[in-house]
């Protein structure tokens, strides 16, 4: 082989165990892009037009799964073997704090959020129980989050090893698909039924740019890359790009199809979170609420991944011991709990988060890494598109920054849409 890493001859153990690697390594990937971010994509289109929200979409996508392959180009280049190393080896002790701040940052809002969705998701489905009204415990967000947290989110976050969580990352694959088949039955029985606003086909709106950082939230995974990478029996850069291009391109499909889906059925209804928009009556809906919480609970253990690495190698410059592991992910995990008790509607603090952390960890560090490693001027072929993407990523920082707090997303929490009333809408919910 002309790899480093890949033996001359392979027993098939040795193969199969590459191949086991790298599926799991995949299934991890699409774990972690779709979480609680797609649920945001179709105010995504919303807020961009349609036709050009899609295609903003498949921009981000392509910018993230080149820049995924380019945080690994760069750890080769400077022989370092995470994001928090690559970019202390590239910018020195500056741009390790800075880029530790923001990959705590993203992930751990990202389990906030985990939990906040997992509290209001799963009070609906159990208020369709009979006998849990809105006054049982059952129906209180506070109690329903920390029974998750204790049974389900803290035991799958003390695993040691990230490739452990393959299985878990593939029932989540499952139950997505689940609800985009939910998403898709209901943009073709309810999308008729509602009537769509003035402008739904516009081309294009004003508000494209807080799409992008909606967007970039959904996609970034670039925080979990040298993890998975790590996770490899043969990590080499051919078998890393393989699993990105499947992974990202996975990720694409499904989740261009579910905020399609969604928008065409509630056009300008659209909200931040697209399961606010579905009647508490509808069944079918319920039934995606509980996959979609179960799929954010098997979620939630790969940020926690991350932000405990980042204070592994911040703060200890170590491995963590048996002890540390458990207490420091006691620690993120309780942090996390408390916030999401605490508040009941995200939808700013991710729009913010989009722009603020995701944009630079997508667009701007891994280019600005490659580029200061590699050799050229910054015009050459190979490092034109990173230069590029410096530019686009700083712009999209400052406008969506700029837009968001000029234009905050509002949040619908808990309301119940006036079309649910509507006795056409009821007739389509009726089971059949």
């Amino acid at each position: 082989s002309d790899e480093p890493g890949i033996a001359l001859i392979s027993s098939p153990k040795t193969t199969r165990e590459a191949r086991y690697s790298m599926i799991s390594a995949c299934f991890n990937f699409v774990n972690s892009i779709i979480g609680s971010g797609v649920v945001g994509l179709p105010y995504a289109l919303n807020q961009a037009g349609l036709p050009f929200g899609v295609l903003l979409l498949i921009i981000v996508a392509f910018i993230t799964d080149y820049t995924i392959i380019l945080l690994i180009k760069g750890g080769n280049l400077s022989g370092t073997n995470s994001y928090q190393s690559l970019v202390q080896s590239t910018f020195g002790f500056p741009g390790f704090l800075i880029l530790s701040a923001l990959q705590f940052l993203y992930p751990f809002i990202a389990m906030i959020s985990y939990n906040i969705t997992t509290g209001d998701t799963l009070t609906k489905i159990f208020q369709r129980i009979s006998g849990v009204g809105p006054d049982h415990i059952m129906a209180d967000r506070h109690f329903v989050i920390v029974m998750s947290t204790v049974l389900c989110t803290l035991p799958l976050s003390l695993y040691r090893n990230i490739e452990r969580l393959g299985k878990v990352s593939f029932l989540s694959m499952i139950l997505t698909v689940i609800i985009l088949v939910i998403v898709i039955i209901r943009a073709a029985t309810l999308g008729p039924q509602i009537p769509p606003t003035a402008e739904a086909w516009l081309f294009a709106k004003w508000n494209a740019i807080q799409a992008v950082g909606v967007m970039s939230f959904a996609f970034i995974c670039h925080h979990n890359s040298f993890l998975i990478y790590g996770s490899l029996e043969r990590p080499t850069l051919t078998n890393w790009t393989r699993v990105t291009h499947i992974s990202v391109g996975s990720a694409l499909i499904i989740s261009a199809a579910f905020a399609v889906a969604s928008y065409v059925t509630f056009t300008g209804y659209t909200q931040g979170d697209i399961f606010e928009n579905y009647c508490r009556n509808d069944n079918l809906a319920t039934f995606g609420r509980f996959c979609f919480a179960l799929s954010i609970i098997t979620t939630f253990p790969l940020e926690c991944f991350v932000t405990r690495e980042v204070i592994s190698n911040s703060i200890c410059g170590r491995e963590l011991s048996k002890v540390e592991h458990i207490s420091v992910t006691v620690i993120i995990v309780a942090a996390c709990t408390a916030m999401s008790l605490a508040y009941d509607c995200l939808g700013i603090v991710l729009e913010l988060n989009g722009a603020l952390s995701a944009t630079p960890l997508i667009f701007i560090i891994p280019s600005a890494c490659f580029l200061k490693l590699s050799p050229g001027r910054w015009y050459h072929s190979e490092n034109l598109m990173p230069a590029i993407l410096i530019a686009l990523g700083v712009f999209v920082m400052i406008t969506g920054l700029t837009m968001t707090g000029l234009n905050p997303q509002d949040c619908s929490h808990g309301a119940e849409m006036f079309y649910c009333a509507d006795a056409n809408v009821s007739a389509t919910l009726a089971p059949v």
